[in-house]
């Protein structure tokens, strides 16, 4: 009896063993899903879509888009925070949900530094000074002249306080002396279809959002706000070509909750890296005017340090603007 029952020890004791790498090989065994802080049709959903889509390849899983809106993605964001550490559910977002919202929002339930682990930096592109068609100026500098001339006549669109069309906006009147009313949306997705419907007359948006609109004639470009003109987009002078210097550009990042094993976050980032490896990727990214990280700028590390440094750089930008969460 006694041996038997060691033999049985003794197999059990091989099997838990066994069973060990197999668990932690088996990621992912199940659809994965990326939480996206803004509406469908928008510039961040659209690079939900396009990630998760190759990342899928890549891990032989589904990526779910969970499109949870409000609050300028701060809702979304806390979503992450409080879910599974688990790697079933990570989040995007960009220099707004995850670096502006820290110094804007004083209640968050989530501190985005400590709560969040850093997956992968992801594609950055400049953003575009656009209006409707209607609206009759013929370059950047004519917009600027109207907007002083008319201050409370023109509403422009963003995704919230502290989205990156509402950081855009500040660049903008930063550096022009020019403002317009502001009209909050839950996403610049349903903001570009009411610019394009002229419900409301300008944007500062990002360029993977805008450009395809204004190639197709919908709307109409005026400046880039990147220190030089974008290959992608040669025709398009920057803002500082008419006077008005602008260096704003939108990154993008992954995120998953904190105590997140680190070879699940390795698998991540690898696949992440991988995407952007892909030409056909590649060539979508660039033709979005999107700026492409190398894959050490990808790296968790590197990427959380640059979140770091990007936090501490606009924390004193907005609050020396008094930007507080409406």
């Amino acid at each position: 009896m006694l041996r038997r029952t060691a033999l049985a020890s003794l197999s059990a004791g091989f099997a838990a063993l066994a069973a060990g790498p197999l668990r932690a090989q088996a990621y992912p065994s199940k659809p994965i899903t990326i939480v996206v802080p803004f509406a469908a049709g928008g510039p961040t959903d659209l690079m939900a879509r396009i990630v998760g889509e190759r990342m899928a390849k890549e891990l032989g899983q589904q990526f779910i888009i969970d499109n949870t809106t409000g609050a300028a993605g701060t809702i979304a964001v806390g979503k992450v925070a409080r879910a599974a550490p688990d790697g079933y559910t990570i989040g995007i977002g960009h220099l707004g949900t995850h670096v502006a919202n820290g110094s804007i929002y004083k209640t968050l339930n989530y501190d985005m530094l400590a709560d969040l682990v850093p997956v992968a930096r992801l594609p950055s592109n400049p953003m575009l000074v656009v209006t409707s068609n209607p609206f009759e100026a013929k370059t950047m500098k004519d917009v600027v002249e109207y907007l002083k001339a008319n201050p409370d006549k023109i509403s422009g669109g963003t995704a919230g306080v502290g989205s990156a069309s509402h950081l855009g906006a500040l660049a903008f009147f930063n550096a022009t002396g020019a403002k317009y009313q502001l009209v909050p949306y839950r996403g610049t997705g349903p903001a570009m279809q009411d610019l394009i419907a002229n419900q409301i007359q300008i944007m500062v948006d990002q360029s993977s959002n805008s450009l395809p609109q204004v190639r197709a004639g919908k709307i109409r470009a005026y400046a880039v706000t990147a220190k030089v003109r974008s290959p992608v987009m040669p025709e398009i002078p920057t803002a500082a070509e008419a006077g008005y210097p602008m260096d704003v550009a939108i990154w993008h990042g992954l995120w998953a909750p904190k105590g997140t094993p680190p070879e699940i976050i390795a698998k991540l980032n690898a696949a992440a890296i991988a995407t952007f490896q892909d030409p056909d990727i590649r060539r979508r990214m660039e033709d979005l005017g999107q700026d492409l990280p190398t894959p050490a700028e990808m790296a968790p590390a590197a990427f959380g340090a640059f979140h770091k440094a990007e936090f501490a750089k606009w924390k004193k930008i907005l609050e020396d603007a008094n930007v507080k969460a409406e």
